[in-house]
């Protein structure tokens, strides 16, 4: 065993005449690429190694059904961002010309509001629907929660992020609620009547404010498409050429969608790798991309498996590790990079070592040039990079982390939105109330007074409706509020100028409400430019309300201004990324894979690939630690055996160290 000291301190071509065609397919692509994106006709599935070029594959494919005389308008790309969509399409107009830019390209999500919109009608919806983000859904269920009197029981009723956890899982992985709750929130399972009463209220509330949520967007598309076969085969003459990134991340419902919009022509490709199917959490379903080749018949399957990020010997240990998965395509990832450092298993006495060797090789790689930027530290669950993050103040090594509050959860931001959202439909009671409350001399009770008013058809943003206002709640503090919204309310003013105005009115509201007002300020100053690059303000609410800007501006630069960090990441955050340099900490059975994978065979294969997927991030150097003896407080046991993920790897695939403390 060596030691470390730790100081104190297989393919069929397609044959075609290539000449007609401007793009030189066969030389810019290697030879299961080049069969992808000539594909045709009829369904096929892509089976994408990390680091294959997926992105590349699609984005030659999408300019290859253009050169082949496929209108741009019947191509649609359906991805799980929407940067992704326009990246792709980017590239395939740099290849092409202006004509990629005509592909619907887009989130399901997204894609879903496009056509509910103009089939809202077909529902028994209003074309200007609402769209309620994750958080203003909480806040809906709280309200409807205290109106039926079940935040006042004896027993503990689950929180609103709880409820809306088991709603959205059990329209997700379309499951009834009874089996969500009896099998993931066991502990809620006596009071499940009372659970589903608040479901009822929350779904009938919604259809009579016209109103949806995330998971209704996808829940109306399937119902649209599966009981209007006229609209059915309007979507399908419409987009004869759908193509699907990322298909291991889909859920049941999108699945449904994909199989409907398909049904005339079945001419669809996903894309994607059934070893990185790692977001089971979010309702994604491993079966959609084992089972694909079932669901669409005579489905051709096509595998990328050269690697263009890892070195050979990285590749070697990662096609071991998912080698051993119960269920997989079979695929052997290979680069032309043939030699590079072995992956490195490090043993070490405690937690606090791990620390100090993961930040002693950071500086090391450093002065051996590797930027911090391109250096990364990956963990199974935020609160593994504690002990971590102490350590690497103390050497002052500057660092992000990525998790946390999001820019677009922030009280603050959705205070504003809450506003811009009452402009846009004043209709909107949950933005209403939230504005309300807000104000001094105003609660729950004076609030939801004047919210029936609304709800009746009341529109305080008239004058004769705003005095009928202040005659239910006396004091300035209301007839201020209306007179900003009126002032704001045209829609010749951009949404950039909306918030300038507003921020005047706001500021105030925000210093008397939080300590850290200078902090959310500039996260203010940064929401109101990313409104500027709008013109229109319902487009604006539904881009937020769709795929929301992920970062602060906290998170952006690390304190002090730094330039370069060090990335500190969960695994499922690090998904898609790529460094130089990889640790992939507390490799230790009970931290990874956690020890309530135990109970499911079905969550200890997630917990396999995901190690898998935080293996791949690594193009150069890849470092496992594992510390021998740490306390589970859950358990009250030690924890001291490697990751069973580990067991049966050849010794020749992966180098084994033991840290000792410098006497």
């Amino acid at each position: 065993m060596k030691k470390i000291t730790l100081k104190k301190s297989s393919l069929t071509l397609v044959t075609s005449d290539e000449s007609r065609f401007r793009i030189r397919y066969r030389d810019e692509l290697n030879m299961a690429q080049y069969e992808a994106a000539a594909h045709l006709d009829g369904p096929a599935l892509v089976v994408a190694g990390a680091g294959t070029g997926k992105t590349r594959t699609l984005t030659y494919r999408v300019a290859r059904l253009i050169e082949s005389g496929v209108r741009p308008e019947a191509i649609l790309l359906l991805t799980f961002t929407r940067k992704a969509a326009r990246e792709m399409l980017r590239r395939a107009a740099m290849l092409l010309d202006e004509r990629s830019e005509r592909v619907a390209g887009g989130t399901f999500h997204s894609f879903a509001n496009l056509t509910l919109r103009r089939y809202a009608t077909e529902l028994g919806y209003a074309a200007n629907f609402t769209i309620l983000d994750q958080g203003d859904a909480e806040d809906l269920i709280n309200l409807l929660r205290t109106r039926l009197g079940l935040s006042s029981k004896e027993k503990r009723f689950p929180k609103k992020q709880t409820l809306m956890r088991m709603y959205s899982s059990a329209v997700n992985t379309l499951t009834p609620l009874d089996i969500v709750v009896a099998g993931d929130f066991s502990q809620f399972a006596e009071q499940i009547e009372d659970i589903q009463k608040l479901a009822r209220a929350y779904i009938s509330y919604k259809r009579a404010n016209n109103t949806m949520d995330y998971d209704d967007l996808l829940v109306n598309l399937v119902t649209l498409l599966e009981r209007n076969e006229t609209v059915r085969r309007r979507m399908g003459e419409r987009y004869r050429y759908i193509m699907v990134d990322e298909y291991q991340d889909t859920n049941k419902l999108q699945a449904r969608i994909v199989r409907q919009l398909a049904s005339t022509h079945d001419n669809v490709m996903a894309v994607g790798d059934d070893a990185q199917s790692i977001y089971s959490f979010r309702g994604a379903n491993f079966r959609n991309i084992m089972d694909f080749p079932k669901e669409f018949e005579h489905c051709r399957i096509i595998t990328l498996e050269e690697n263009y990020r890892s070195t050979q010997p990285i590749l070697d240990f990662t096609n071991e590790i998912i080698c051993m998965a119960a269920e997989k395509y079979g695929k052997q990832l290979h680069s032309s990079m043939q030699e590079g450092m072995m992956p490195a298993l490090i043993s070490m006495e405690g937690e606090e070592t791990q620390s100090r060797f993961i930040a002693q090789q950071v500086l090391e790689l450093r002065e051996e040039g590797v930027a911090l930027r391109e250096m990364a530290v990956l963990f199974r669950a935020g609160y593994h990079s504690f002990d971590l993050e102490i350590e690497l103040a103390r050497c002052n090594i500057p660092y992000v982390k990525f998790g946390g509050l999001k820019l677009m959860e922030t009280a603050h931001i959705k205070d504003v939105l809450a506003y811009l959202r009452i402009i846009e439909n004043p209709k909107d009671v949950l933005s209403w109330t939230r504005v309300l409350l807000l104000l001094d001399g105003i609660g729950p009770v004076s609030a939801e007074r004047i919210t029936d008013e609304i709800a009746g058809g009341l529109n305080p943003l008239t004058e004769s409706s705003g005095e009928r206002i202040a005659q239910i709640v006396r004091g300035k503090q209301v007839p201020a509020l209306l007179e900003v919204l009126r002032e704001i309310a045209p829609e010749r003013i951009s949404p950039g100028d909306k918030i300038e105005r507003l921020l005047r009115y706001y500021t105030p509201i925000l210093k008397a409400r939080h300590d850290d007002h200078p902090k959310r300020l500039k996260d203010l100053e940064m929401f109101q430019s990313i409104a500027e690059r709008y013109g229109q303000l319902s487009v604006m609410l539904t881009d937020m309300a769709l795929e929301p800007p992920n970062e602060s501006v906290e998170d952006l630069s690390p304190d002090g201004g730094e330039r370069e960090f060090l990335t500190l990441s969960t695994i499922h955050s690090a998904k898609g990324l790529e460094w130089h340099s990889v640790f992939v900490m507390y490799l230790v059975d009970g931290r990874f894979p956690v020890s309530a994978a135990a109970e499911s065979s079905d969550s200890m294969e997630e917990e396999r690939r995901l190690f898998y997927v935080a293996c791949t991030r690594a193009k150069q150097r890849l470092y496992l630690t594992y510390p021998t003896n740490i306390y589970d407080r859950a358990t009250g046991t030690i924890l001291s055996k490697v990751s069973r993920f580990l067991d049966g790897i050849d010794d020749h695939l992966i180098d084994g160290y033991v840290v000792e403390r410098e006497e």
